[in-house]
C-alpha cells in the first residue's frame, strides 16, 4: 500500500507543475490528508523536491542516458519526489521510498515503466554520496563565470539565467550567500494587532498556549515564532495577528501614515499591508483598499473585519487607470511582481519565472505607478514597492515614473529616518528601502517614496 503522504505530494506536483500557485497546492495536501504526520511529509516532499529540483535533476541525469525532458511527466514527478527523499530525508528508508516509487507508477498506468524507475533510484540510492560541481575561488575570465553559474545553478537548485545575474551584479560570494539564505526554511512570522494589544502582551498569551516567540529582529510588530504552532491555538481566528514576512511588514513603515489621514491602497489583497496603515491612521483617517479581482477583495474584507479594521474597498484595475480625485495623503503601489525576493519561502517561484518576464512585469508596473500618481494630492506622498530582487522591476521602474512625472520628488532618506525607517536600510542618495538576503538575512523587499509637489 503507497504511503497517503506520498500520494498526496504527487497529485500535488502535479498541480504545481500545471500552473497551480504553491500556497494552493499545500491546502489541497492538508485536505486530503488525516493525520497531521502525514500532512508533515507531504508538505515537506513537495516543498522539498520543487526547492531542490536542478540538484535532484543532477543526480537523476547521472543514471539515466536520456533527456530528463524525454521522460513520461508522471515517471518525472515520480522520480524527483523520491529522490528528494533519497538526498534529504534521513529517516525515510530507501525501500519504502522504491517500493511506493513503484507503486506510484502503477497506479499512474505506466506499469511499463517500473522496472527503469526501481532501478534508476537504487542506483542513485548506492551513488547519492556523489559530489555535486565546485565553483571556482573567483570569477575573473568567462571560464571561471561559466563555471560558478553551473555549480551554483546545480547544488544551490537556482535557475542559471538568475544565478548568471547574481554572480554579475553581486559577485561570487554574494550570490553564493543569497542562494543559501533561499535554501533555508524560512521562520513563521507574525504582525501584532497593536490595536488590540502590545506586542509583548500577545507574546505573553502566545507563551500560555505553549507558543514560544522573539521579537522580530527589525520591525516593531513583529514576531518570530521558535516552538509551537499559533495557528493551531484558540488565537489563529482572534485577529490578535497575522502571518506576514518580517521584510514586508516594513513597507508600510515607508508609507508612514499619520493620524487622520487619507490613504488608498491601490493593490491591497491580500492585506497585510492596509491592516498596518489603518492601525497608523488611529481609527481617525480613511483608508480605501482596492484590488483588480473580486476573489481577493473578499479575502480582503475577512481580514480587515477579522482584525478590526475599518476600510472602504473598491475594485478597480490600476493598469486601466485609478478611479480617484487627487485627494489622497499617502498612497501605496505594492506592485505585482515576479516575486523573485522572496524565493525562501515561494519555492516555486524561481522556476515558473523567466528573464522574459521581468520586462513584462516593469512595463505593467510603469503603468500602475502612472495611474495611481492621479490620486496623490499635492504634498502627498505615493510608495511603490515590490517583493522582486531585480533592478528592472524596482530602481528602473522609480527612475523612470520621476523622469516622466517632473511633478514629484524623491523623498529623502532624513526624512524616513524621522518617520521610523531604519537607516540601515535605506540607501542615501535615492532614500529606497532595500531589505537583502546578504546584508539583513531578510528577504528581498524594495520601496520608493516620492511626494507630489504641484
Amino acid at each position: 500500500m503507497i504511503a497517503p503522504a506520498r500520494r498526496v505530494a504527487l497529485d500535488a506536483l502535479s498541480a504545481a507543475s500545471a500552473g497551480t500557485d504553491l500556497p494552493d497546492v499545500l491546502a489541497r495536501t492538508r485536505d486530503q490528508l488525516a493525520d497531521e504526520r502525514d500532512r508533515a511529509l507531504a508538505a515537506a516532499i513537495v516543498i522539498g523536491t520543487l526547492r531542490w529540483r536542478a540538484r535532484i535533476d543532477f543526480h537523476l541525469q547521472q543514471a539515466i542516458s536520456r533527456p530528463l525532458d524525454k521522460l513520461d511527466g508522471i515517471v518525472l514527478q515520480i522520480l524527483r519526489l523520491s529522490v528528494f527523499q533519497l538526498l534529504f530525508l534521513e529517516r525515510v528508508p530507501a525501500a519504502a521510498v522504491v517500493d511506493d516509487a513503484v507503486s506510484l507508477v502503477r497506479r499512474g498506468g505506466k506499469t511499463s515503466a517500473g522496472g527503469f524507475v526501481n532501478g534508476v533510484l537504487r542506483t542513485i540510492s548506492r551513488t547519492r554520496d556523489r559530489l555535486l560541481p565546485a565553483a571556482p575561488a573567483s570569477v575573473s575570465t568567462p571560464e571561471e563565470r561559466s563555471l560558478a553559474i553551473h555549480a551554483l545553478h546545480v547544488a544551490g537548485s537556482h535557475p542559471p539565467w538568475l544565478v548568471a545575474r547574481w554572480v554579475d551584479r553581486l559577485g561570487l560570494d554574494g550570490a553564493t550567500a543569497w542562494i543559501a539564505f533561499n535554501n533555508v526554511e524560512a521562520p513563521l512570522t507574525l504582525r501584532v494587532n497593536r490595536t488590540r494589544a502590545s506586542r509583548e502582551a500577545i507574546a505573553a498569551r502566545l507563551r500560555e498556549l505553549g507558543v514560544e516567540t522573539e521579537p522580530t529582529r527589525i520591525a516593531p510588530d513583529g514576531l518570530t515564532v521558535t516552538a509551537g504552532n499559533p495557528l493551531k491555538t484558540a488565537m489563529s481566528m482572534s485577529g490578535d495577528f497575522l502571518i506576514q514576512d518580517e521584510a514586508s511588514q516594513l513597507v508600510p513603515l515607508v508609507v508612514a501614515v499619520r493620524p487622520g489621514h487619507r490613504v488608498l491602497d491601490a493593490c491591497a489583497a491580500p492585506g497585510g499591508k492596509s491592516l498596518a496603515l489603518a492601525d497608523a491612521t488611529g481609527g481617525t483617517g480613511l483608508l480605501v483598499a482596492a484590488d483588480a479581482r473580486h476573489r481577493r477583495l473578499t479575502l480582503l474584507r475577512h481580514v480587515l473585519d477579522t482584525h478590526g479594521a475599518a476600510g472602504s474597498l473598491v475594485a478597480h484595475d490600476l493598469t486601466i487607470g485609478a478611479p480617484f480625485l487627487p485627494v489622497f495623503d499617502r498612497v501605496l503601489v505594492d506592485a505585482p511582481c515576479t516575486g523573485l525576493g522572496t524565493l525562501r519561502r515561494d519555492v516555486d517561484i524561481r522556476w515558473r519565472r523567466t528573464e522574459d518576464d521581468l520586462g513584462l512585469a516593469a512595463a505593467r508596473q510603469r503603468r500602475m505607478l502612472a495611474e495611481a500618481s492621479r490620486a496623490v494630492a499635492v504634498g502627498g506622498r505615493l510608495v511603490y514597492a515590490t517583493c522582486s530582487s531585480e533592478p528592472e522591476e524596482n530602481e528602473d521602474v522609480a527612475a523612470a515614473f520621476l523622469h516622466d512625472h517632473p511633478n514629484f520628488r524623491r523623498v529623502s532618506a532624513q526624512t524616513l529616518i524621522d518617520d521610523g525607517v531604519p537607516a540601515a536600510l535605506l540607501r542615501a542618495e535615492t532614500g529606497e528601502m532595500v531589505t537583502r538576503p546578504d546584508h539583513h538575512g531578510l528577504e528581498c523587499f524594495f520601496a520608493a517614496a516620492v511626494e507630489r509637489v504641484n
